[in-house]
């Protein structure tokens, strides 16, 4: 079987937890142990979120006066390599040496014209308090927003319009590699120019991983679309007093709920967009049941033809 799989940023690094070295390097070891499980059985192409690293180096390029701070795009390659370089260790120590593991730096098409550049909604970096949130944005010019009791910085979060290198990926894959491939949604690269002189160019935004991870999953044909989080399933009244977790439904069923825009909201897009498309699966659950989410027995389920 042919599967993608969108690792959650969360689930690489808790909420809870500053984002040392030494923590993602932990946490990513875990969650290979699951992904190897995955790999030995199915081709894999795997894909991450990369919102708490790319924070997390924004802040520090902002906090050294003596050259420009670095764009949104380049921060991105940053940690398109330096989360593969963990997860393609991790999982080749792993793996038999005759299985081959690769990362790509993966660049993905937007429009300029998309109007997310002009409302921000994508969250990024650590949590602040309120407090501290305020101190921040008026230093940085940043804008944050609400990210459950905390805050965060936003940014824009264009929708993707075409993963460049889909070539490579999938000769990778007809020899037998296990491909990280898309890391944080992709670097966003937008088409500038007219006529000869037109070419690609990087912009300060971050791809929403889901949303890429669905397109890269239909342009590869994959058979099951899983995206791996750090909560079990999709729930009903989140964060109220009656949270309802839901198991098998269909994308019709799925469009009659609102979801939140910076957290479930992409996930639940993107499931619902792969199964509509393909007619096949996609499932949202935590990593540590990935091959009961394969296999259908756990987290939410959506299928055209699987409403219970």
């Amino acid at each position: 079987m042919k599967v993608v799989i969108a690792l959650g940023g969360n689930a690489l690094l808790r909420r809870d937890q500053p984002p040392t070295a030494e923590n993602q390097r932990d946490n990513i070891r875990r969650a290979a142990a699951q992904l190897a499980r995955v790999a030995r059985q199915h081709d894999l192409v795997l894909t991450h979120g990369n919102g708490p690293q790319v924070g997390l180096l924004a802040l520090q390029a902002a906090a050294y006066k003596a050259v420009e701070a670095y764009p949104l795009d380049v921060l991105g390659a940053q940690t398109d390599g330096m989360i593969g370089y963990l997860l393609e260790q991790e999982l080749a120590n792993l793996l038999p040496t005759t299985r081959t593991v690769t990362t790509l730096i993966t660049r993905v098409e937007v429009s300029l014209q998309d109007p997310a550049f002009q409302h921000p909604t994508k969250p990024i970096g650590p949590v602040y308090s309120r407090a501290e949130s305020e101190r921040v944005a008026a230093d940085k010019g940043w804008v944050m927003a609400p990210d459950g009791a905390a805050f965060r910085r936003v940014v824009a979060s264009p929708r993707p319009v075409r993963v460049l290198g889909l070539q490579a990926i999938r000769w990778l894959m007809e020899h037998g590699a296990l491909v990280i491939a898309a890391g944080g949604g992709g670097i966003p690269v937008a088409r500038i120019g007219e006529g000869s002189d037109q070419r690609m160019q990087g912009v300060a935004a971050v791809i929403d991983k889901d949303l890429c991870a669905c397109l890269l999953a239909r342009e590869l044909n994959a058979d099951v679309l899983v995206i791996a989080t750090d909560v079990a399933a999709v729930f009903l009244d989140w964060g109220g007093p009656t949270p309802r977790a839901i198991g098998h439904v269909t994308p019709q069923a799925l469009a009659e709920h609102h979801f939140a825009t910076g957290s479930m909201g992409p996930k639940v897009e993107a499931a619902r967009a792969f199964a509509l498309a393909t007619g096949r699966r996609a499932a949202i659950g935590s990593l540590e049941h990935i091959e009961d989410l394969l296999a259908g027995s756990a987290g939410t389920q959506v299928s055209c033809g699987q409403h219970k």
